[in-house]
């Protein structure tokens, strides 16, 4: 039996010398683009594009999006995939961020901006979000030996707060303020003064105490910020005088006080500050003002880089030897106490089934990965309960906070644990977009095949294992004097062939 690691191994396809790569922001505020080249083991950037977009200026608060916003980010997203167009999709990743997580509908946002861009757009989670920032500026600025580092970055629609270590995350949380959402939030009608500030600022310094102590406690030797927010700040500070474009404790209160010299957010008139910040930049200062009070902040300096940079990084490293979503599936397998070596035999003979199959089916690659965590975190609802464990393992999955996971690919994983056994529900795959549902239905298949031929958690090998398929039909051959001595896994398969359709598969098992 081939190990875990030999059939992991087996789909891995790195990055090339002289590939292009391609990483999307779609941020609340701006869409960013980034294009570069993979050289030497190095990223060279060879293009750039940002627009300004205002996603969060969209949002109705109960989930819907305004008409001008949706159409400002399509318009967007055409034009980026004009320039992309060439790139192969696996070297293109789009990531979709706290504007679109607040969406009722969000597929009713995705599927036409996919359209138009031409490539997949996956949501992520905030504390994804805060990883992939942290990414980015670590490899722009590299950290010294042993030293902790806070990065702040002041989004559109939110805010998110790491502490890392080298290029590794300790600590990261993602704040619901951001500097759209909160110049909306405390100046609806863009009217600015002293007392509003003031309560503003008392209630969103309430919204840190969840962490501050933490992040305290733990300490830091430099802190750094990233985002169009910070760079803007930085620059008013050049402007004024008051620093060389770093941000300080004693610098941003005098920014603060020369902004409310405005009665209103259009008069604001700050050196150095841009007319497309403009809107924007009293719930920015806002934020910071309350993170600098929160968590004791002397000095910011302020980083080139930021969630797009870290894209490009993490590619690097997915489907690779080092890619994080491995190390997230291992430290799921310990957390919740998984059996390893019944997780390691349904893997490979997962893998053995997809091998045969791959071709016909159009699986790929990035389907052999979902396939291979799927079958190692199948049992992980058993630290719940026995009863429906599949259920409960299926909820963790999705509801979970895995870093490396887009949200889409932690609804697949969680799909697959679902329907791994028993009935399939006609809700399975609600959630996936139209693109992943047949590879989804058919790596359940092989999923629930693997864990079925292993559910007597012996380590007998499989002597015969044919699978073929031919479009919706599915056909498993084993051999007949194997078979006959298990009886219960007879009947199993001959019970298969009522949840299969659920799959929308017709199965059918045979001996020979």
């Amino acid at each position: 039996m081939p190990s875990t690691s030999s059939s992991r191994a087996a789909t891995l396809a790195p990055v090339q010398d002289g590939d292009a790569l391609a990483a999307i922001d779609l941020g609340s505020n701006s869409f960013h683009m980034v294009l570069a080249q993979h050289m030497l083991g190095q990223l060279r950037v060879v293009d750039r594009l940002r627009e300004t977009v205002r996603m969060a200026d969209g949002l109705d608060g109960k989930g819907g999006l305004s008409e001008p916003a949706r159409q400002r980010a399509l318009d967007c997203l055409a034009r980026f995939g004009q320039r992309l167009r060439g790139v192969p999709r696996l070297h293109v990743r789009a990531l979709a961020t706290n504007t679109v997580r607040q969406l009722r509908d969000p597929q009713a946002f995705l599927a036409p901006a996919e359209a138009v861009l031409g490539y997949p757009i996956e949501v992520v989670s905030g504390r994804e979000e805060a990883r992939l920032i942290y990414l980015g500026v670590a490899h722009a600025q590299p950290p010294k030996d042993g030293q902790l580092r806070l990065v702040i970055d002041i989004g559109g629609g939110s805010t998110e707060f790491i502490i890392g270590r080298g290029f590794e995350p300790v600590e990261r949380e993602s704040l619901q303020a951001g500097c759209i959402a909160s110049t909306r939030r405390f100046f609806p009608n863009g009217r600015l003064s002293k007392k509003k500030w003031k309560d503003a600022l008392t209630e969103i310094s309430t919204e840190f105490q969840r962490f501050a102590g933490l992040y305290r406690a733990l300490g830091w030797q430099e802190a750094l910020g990233s985002s169009g927010t910070h760079k803007s700040i930085g620059e008013i500070c050049a402007a004024m005088k008051l620093t060389k474009g770093a941000i300080t404790a004693e610098a941003l209160p005098q920014v603060r006080e020369r902004l409310l010299q405005a009665e209103s957010i259009d008069q604001i008139d700050l050196p150095g500050l841009s007319s497309d910040r403009r809107p924007i930049i009293a719930g920015g200062v806002l934020v910071l003002e309350a993170a600098f009070q929160a968590l004791g902040l002397q000095k910011l300096l302020v980083s080139k880089a930021a969630m797009r940079e870290g894209i490009l990084y993490d590619m690097l490293g997915r489907g690779g030897v080092d890619d994080p979503r491995d190390a997230s599936v291992d430290a799921l397998t310990q957390r919740y106490g998984i059996d390893e070596a019944q997780a390691a035999r349904a893997e490979a003979t997962a893998m053995r089934l997809y091998e045969q199959v791959a071709g016909t089916w159009g699986l790929d690659d990035d389907d052999a990965r979902m396939l291979g965590w799927a079958a190692r975190v199948h049992e992980l609802g058993l630290a719940i309960a026995h009863s429906q464990y599949h259920v409960h393992g299926a909820y963790v999955l999705e509801h979970s906070d895995i870093a490396g996971f887009s949200r889409q690919e932690q609804q697949v994983l969680a799909a697959l644990v679902r329907t791994h056994r028993r009935g399939v529900p006609k809700s399975a795959f609600d959630a996936l977009p139209d693109r992943l549902l047949l590879a989804a239905k058919r790596k359940a298949a092989l999923l629930r095949l693997a864990v079925l031929l292993h559910r007597a958690h012996d380590s007998d090998e499989i002597p015969r294992l044919e699978l073929a398929a031919d479009g919706d039909r599915l056909q498993l051959v084993l051999e007949r004097d194997w078979i006959g001595t298990r009886p219960l896994l007879r009947a199993d398969l001959l019970m298969e062939k009522e949840g299969m359709p659920g799959l929308g598969i017709d199965f059918q098992p045979m001996v020979a």
